[in-house]
């Protein structure tokens, strides 16, 4: 077995601070100097870069670029998005976003009807989706008929793994894992390790081996 070397977290255990005064004023300046499209535009050019002036400029754009459905989003304190990552509002949707939240690169987001409690870990190109066509009448092309919308829940503390994808309707539970790769079509209970294709139940995490027995 190759050996392993444990590494403190970062992101989880870092202090949550204000943004800088200046970053707040630059902000309001470009709002009333500068229409949403030119704004747009000048995220794109620090969409994708990882320097200090690259993720300030992030902070300050992110502030004033206008984006889909902007009044649907509620974010918390300490978020972390990653590089390319895509967060849809829908109209008359609702999107939360906890406190000390890490979302990796290349993720993506239906975000209908969504909450991501605090500390959630979201894995790079992790997906969720909140909708599906219900197919029906099937004498119609699927992508013509009627959407279903579904709540997605992501209680405190879960992680998801990598390229993961979360279906329509489903609650993973506080604490719990999601494996790389999975696809989640029913709820996850807290503290629960799932993975696969679908995914399954493997076993509870470290000291809630209780739980099997709830």
């Amino acid at each position: 077995m190759s050996e392993v070397k444990i590494q403190p977290a970062v992101h989880g255990r870092r202090p949550v601070t204000p943004d800088r005064s200046f970053e707040v004023e630059m902000a309001a300046h470009l709002r009333k100097s500068h229409p949403p499209a030119q704004l747009a535009e000048m995220l794109d050019r620090f969409a994708s870069g990882s320097s200090e002036l690259d993720t300030m400029m992030r902070r300050i754009l992110w502030r004033g670029v206008g984006v889909i459905h902007p009044e649907t989003f509620e974010i918390g304190d300490g978020v972390f998005i990653g590089d390319q990552a895509y967060i849809q509002g829908r109209i008359e949707g609702s999107c939360v976003i906890g406190n000390r939240v890490w979302i990796g690169p290349q993720s993506y987001f239906d975000a209908r009807s969504l909450v991501l409690e605090d500390e959630v870990g979201w894995g790079p190109g992790a997906k969720v989706l909140g909708s599906e066509h219900t197919g029906l009448p099937a004498d119609v092309p699927i992508i013509a008929t009627d959407l279903a919308v579904r709540p997605v829940r992501v209680r405190r503390g879960a992680d998801i793994g990598v390229n993961a994808i979360l279906l329509p309707g489903v609650t993973v539970g506080e604490g719990s894992i999601v494996g790389a790769g999975a696809v989640v079509r029913a709820d996850v209970p807290p503290f629960a390790i799932v993975a696969g294709v679908p995914a399954k139940f493997l076993r509870w995490r470290e000291g809630h081996e209780k739980e099997s027995h709830a």
